[in-house]
């Protein structure tokens, strides 16, 4: 019965913190690097008739050159709601339209940009390696508890936390090598 919990709480632990890992990892896919992906603009929501929704549901979005973004509206009544939802997006993109799509070319990347979006990209794997170690604290909470209420002994409880921390490790581990690969795809030129 003991390691059965303690299996489950490992188990818990393994998921939270893949979860966290693959959140960090989309989070990384909506940060600009030199070249134009559809990914840029998942944070974008547009409010439409009073409904904020993401811009992918109202339009489709594809990177039709190197440099270039199209997106194209299910409703062509929504291009100036989408258009304005870019510009105060923060992501330094001016839209143009020609009635029934909109272009978005991106900019070349200054070296200063670059440095900017490297310093936003470590603070998206800052906040990530936080994740994991609040799973692993509230992890080491309930075993902690589990030992003061006599479910399990005191070798397993430390078997426990081993394992634990190993996975957190290997969190981390994951994190900081998507950060060493995004970190590369910004600042090559």
């Amino acid at each position: 019965m003991t390691s059965e919990l303690l299996s489950e709480l490992l188990v818990d632990a393994r998921e939270r913190m893949a979860k966290s890992v693959d959140s960090t990892r989309g989070e990384f896919s909506t940060v600009r690097t030199g070249r134009a992906s559809p990914a840029l603009l998942d944070r974008v929501s547009v409010d439409y008739y009073g409904a904020q929704t993401p811009l992918k549901q109202l339009a489709g979005i594809s990177a039709s050159e190197a440099r270039l973004l199209t997106i194209t509206p299910y409703d062509k009544s929504s291009i100036k709601m989408i258009e304005k939802s870019i510009m105060e997006s923060g992501l330094g993109l001016t839209p143009s339209n020609d009635g029934n799509l909109i272009r978005l070319s991106l900019p070349e990347l200054t070296e200063e940009r670059r440095r900017d979006l490297v310093r936003v990209v470590r603070g998206i794997a800052e906040d990530g390696r936080v994740a994991i170690r609040n799973v692993r604290r509230q992890i080491m909470h309930d075993l902690r508890e589990l030992k003061e209420e006599g479910e399990v002994g005191s070798d397993d409880e430390h078997r426990a936390e081993a394992e634990l921390q190993t996975l957190t490790d290997g969190g981390v581990q994951e994190i900081d090598a998507a950060l060493t690969r995004k970190e590369q795809e910004i600042l090559e030129v």
